[in-house]
């Protein structure tokens, strides 16, 4: 009979919970496609077409670009740009996002693609997919809360410094390689004489243009006025257009210039691989002069990159949900499933990691998305680019490119959040300049694990040395103390139980002079463990060796029964009635006491 019950409940438990996932509101929840697709309009596919033309043209230069970052050849740069943006349409719950290559995966690509080996690349995207994947469906995405705001503006700001220091080279036609700012740097004034000056000029011609351009989006010029006339709301949205697309104007220019000058004027990209990446499984093996590598081996060679790059491109796309969020909740589990999907899917077709990008993300907001189905036109045009475009590209000069890529990182480096960190904690400022550090003259991944390190020794010194407040506690007619108030402001654990006990001891003997009664408020103690019901006992001990009163109040019932399970004789108190009884009580033990010792 037993073992019938025991299989009926778990076949209850069964159903519901297949209940649960095939329910409606499951559906709705985790395909949202579901939620807004039946609301479609045609007000919402204009909104979309033209948001996901906008991208699309700021996606394809600065995935150009992103590839060189990575050490790739430009066509993966491409092929990273569109698979994210069609499966988000389906899974993602923030309309605003827009998947694909970022600077900040493309550094840490680098980092980890060995010999600039693209096979490596894919496995990354493949296996941070995975792991994204696995992580929504235990439900970790609470971890993501241990990387504070510091430490991710720390980590933000050296990787942006990183990135544009490796594209000075670029800016300034030369050809060397470095791993580290400092090594950007010193091999950029050891080459400084062989600058090459028309890449020089057009590179800052770039960046004057771009960040030019950037800003004429801000001006009232562009902002559509409620009495505007047709002709006038077209000639701002077309200003508005031409700020937001900076990236694939100044690259098309610089492009038709160096079409028309010397083949040796400047120095261009080059040939990029034509035609749409075959639809094809990740590499498992690769091959290296001639041997061929295996996946555990491969593995082995990506290192600490399985962990870094996934944990890093959960936080971009989160952090990037959050801020585009408009006061609503966002479901950090489903961004994580959408996004560890794109990253699947994207290995297919030989992409390398992608994630959120802010900047997009921002001109696919300000372009008036409605939808995730923005995410389609901004695909299709990445297709388009890639089917008939690519002999063209070529003539990109690889000075433009470095200009595009530190214009889109430079508004990166979050100095503005150094002064409200001072202002809110100042010791804040030691994990954010600790990552910073770190990560800008070691490596980006270390900084995260020092930054992460610097707040959790934070955290845990302050449960393990909480602070405790004594106050000394007058009689009524104020003749003198009646009791030593000890109140701790933090729970009683392992960690803090000897630190508490010695504030209580030191109480004891200083205040209380070895004779007052003195009363442990436990109010902020939400729960306790067994080191800390040992030690408590110990301090009872203590003070019944001295012959001083030791009370407890506040207790919650929890508190009180870990206490009681070893102390037998302890003294606890539920209101301030019950602390003047045990005050009498004590008076009158040691007036017997006394009387004893005569």
């Amino acid at each position: 009979m037993n073992q019938n019950s025991n299989t009926r409940s778990v076949s209850d438990i069964v159903q519901a919970r297949a209940r649960k996932f095939f329910s409606k509101k499951t559906l709705h929840q985790r395909l949202p496609i579901t939620q807004w697709l039946p609301k479609y309009n045609l007000e919402s596919l204009e909104g979309d077409m033209v948001a996901g033309l906008t991208v699309g043209l700021t996606v394809i230069p600065q995935g150009i670009a992103y590839a060189l970052v990575a050490g790739l050849t430009p066509n993966y740069g491409l092929y990273s740009a569109f698979m994210g943006c069609f499966v988000y349409m389906f899974l993602g719950s923030c309309k605003d996002i827009t998947i694909g290559p970022t600077a900040i995966m493309s550094i840490m690509t680098h980092e980890y693609s060995v010999d600039k080996n693209p096979d490596y690349a894919i496995l990354l995207c493949f296996l941070s997919g995975i792991i994204i994947f696995a992580a929504a469906v235990c439900n970790l995405g609470f971890l993501i809360t241990f990387i504070s705001k510091p430490v991710i503006a720390g980590f933000t700001s050296a990787a942006a410094i990183s990135i544009a220091s490796s594209q000075l080279k670029g800016l300034f036609g030369l050809s060397y390689q470095s791993e580290s700012v400092i090594e950007a740097f010193s091999k950029l004034f050891e080459n400084i004489g062989d600058t090459r000056w028309q890449d020089l000029t057009l590179g800052l011609c770039s960046i004057v243009v771009l960040l030019l351009m950037r800003k004429l989006k801000d001006l009232k010029i562009t902002k559509v006025q409620p009495d505007d006339s047709t002709y006038v709301r077209i000639g701002r949205k077309m200003l508005f257009l031409i700020s937001v697309g900076r990236n694939a104007i100044v690259v098309i220019v610089a492009g038709i210039i160096a079409f028309a000058a010397k083949s040796d004027t400047f120095t261009l990209t080059g040939d990029i691989e034509a035609g749409l990446p075959a639809f094809k499984a990740p590499p498992f093996s690769t091959w290296d002069n001639g041997t061929e590598i295996y996946f555990s081996e491969m593995v082995s060679n990506v290192g600490a990159g399985i962990i870094i790059i996934p944990l890093i491109s959960i936080l971009e796309s989160i952090a990037i949900a959050s801020a585009f969020a408009g006061g609503k909740t966002i479901d950090a589990t489903q961004e994580m499933y959408a996004l560890g999907m794109c990253n699947i899917l994207g290995a297919f077709v030989q992409s390398i990691p992608v994630t959120g990008s802010f900047s997009r993300t921002a001109v696919n907001s300000t372009s008036g998305v409605k939808t995730p189905a923005g995410g389609i036109v901004t695909g299709l045009l990445v297709v388009l680019a890639l089917a008939f475009l690519t002999p063209y590209f070529k003539y990109i000069p690889k000075a433009t490119l470095s200009a595009v890529i530190i214009c889109a990182v430079i508004f990166m480096v979050e100095y503005e959040t150094v002064r409200p960190i001072w202002k809110a904690r100042q010791l804040d400022q030691i994990p954010l300049w600790g990552t910073f550090l770190t990560c800008l003259f070691w490596k980006l991944e270390f900084g995260i694990l020092v930054g992460v390190g610097i707040n959790l020794a934070i955290l845990l010194y302050g449960v393990a040395r909480p602070k405790v407040n004594v106050s000394t506690v007058l009689r009524k007619d104020e003749s003198g103390p009646h009791y030593v108030l000890v109140e701790p402001r933090s729970g009683l654990f392992f960690p803090s139980v000897d630190h508490i006990r010695g504030q209580v001891t030191k109480a004891g003997v200083g205040p209380a002079e070895s004779s007052v009664m003195v009363v442990v408020d436990c109010k902020h103690f939400t729960g306790i463990d067994y080191t800390a019901t040992k030690g408590m006992k110990s301090l009872c001990q203590d003070f019944e060796r001295r012959h001083q009163p030791l009370v407890f109040t506040n207790v919650t019932p929890g508190v009180e029964r870990g206490l009681c399970s070893l102390i037998d004789d302890i003294v606890i108190a539920r209101s301030s009635d019950q602390i003047d009884a045990a005050y009498k009580i004590c008076q009158h033990l040691q007036l017997l006491n006394s009387i004893s010792k005569e």
